[in-house]
């Protein structure tokens, strides 16, 4: 279908990103997918959320209350890498055997893991690699995985061109500096980004799931690491706080420029009850779109994102279709492209 026959109230065409009529040469905005969940600690399924995802998301209806027409942001999303999908599903099997062995209090000798980790940054340049010829081309980049691991490659590559603190929603902290003896787990994203020589801080919202290794790694932290509990959010909140005046408070945290790292499980497990690390607590979907809302109002600037841990099930990817278009159109407004 060409973009001048395109109908945004018309049944969406399967196999297409939101049955949006754009291709990656044209579009002002690119998803990388990267099915990718080789350290899963408790549960996988995540590698599979890119098709899930794009199966489920021509059923959207596009328009979004407050928007002007958000189905014209050129977006669309790059193919799902046939041989990174294998290739996870192939270093899963031998992770899985070691996360069992530790689970028993066996420790594992060191050599076991070199493939795995060395596969897992093998993934992390695959990311680097394709984020930084999108973003060559001035095209605006998103990532859609798989484990929260994933994105660190996009990061990498915004951080060669700009400066920008990271807005993380998630249920964990996500700062050991490795985690079951994977260098690049899931559990270790934002240690390995707040490294970066371009990330100026990072801002934590819904935390409700850490180790005193990363609490000790705050306290330590030569960058600003802004955490927003969820416990205290719900405290004050209950005393009478509003969600409005905790948006204001975490907006404030955040520079002029902006990376959005969105792990599903930030979010009630009702919403993604097959996400890898579920937790209870964690916002709502309306508390998410409104925090993502107000950084747009702010002036603020969204540089990239990333959208990780979604589940296999069918609710799930219905939920984590919405959360992609959300995120996708207010990058896109950020940048001027609507």
């Amino acid at each position: 279908m060409s973009v001048n026959e395109y109908d945004p109230s018309s049944v969406g065409v399967k196999g297409t990103l939101f049955g949006l009529p754009y291709t990656v040469p044209s579009a002002d905005l690119v998803v990388i997918p990267v099915p990718w969940d080789v350290t899963a600690s408790y549960g996988d399924g995540a590698s599979t959320a890119p098709m899930a995802i794009l199966h489920e998301s021509p059923q959207l209806d596009l328009a979004i209350y407050g928007f002007h027409s958000p189905w014209l942001l050129r977006l669309a999303m790059e193919q799902i890498d046939e041989a990174l999908l294998n290739q996870s599903k192939k270093l899963r099997e031998s992770a899985s055997v070691l996360i069992a062995e530790q689970e028993k209090g066996s420790n594992p000798e060191a050599h076991l893991f070199q493939e795995i980790n060395e596969g897992c940054a093998e993934m992390v340049d695959w990311v680097y690699q394709s984020a930084k010829r999108f973003l060559e081309e001035g095209k605006i980049c998103g990532t859609l995985g798989g484990d929260h691991s994933t994105p660190l490659g996009l990061m990498r590559a915004l951080s060669d061109q700009l400066e920008f603190g990271i807005l993380q929603i998630d249920a964990h902290m996500d700062l050991r500096q490795a985690y079951e003896g994977f260098d690049y787990s899931h559990a270790s994203i934002m240690y390995h980004a707040i490294q970066l020589s371009g990330v100026q801080s990072l801002t934590q919202v819904g935390i409700r799931d850490f180790s005193l290794e990363e609490e000790r790694y705050i306290s330590k932290s030569s960058k600003p690491i802004h955490v927003f509990y969820d416990d205290h959010i719900k405290q004050l909140m209950f005393k009478g706080k509003t969600w409005s005046e905790w948006a204001k408070e975490i907006v404030s945290s955040l520079p002029a420029n902006v990376y959005l790292s969105f792990d599903i499980d930030g979010l009630q497990p009702s919403l993604c009850p097959a996400t890898g690390t579920p937790v209870p607590g964690g916002l709502t979907f309306e508390e998410a779109v409104f925090l993502v809302d107000e950084v747009v109002k702010s002036g603020r600037k969204i540089v990239g994102f990333d959208l990780s841990e979604v589940g296999n099930g069918k609710w799930d990817a219905n939920v984590g279709a919405r959360v992609l278009y959300r995120l996708a159109v207010n990058t896109g407004l950020s940048q001027g492209k609507l």
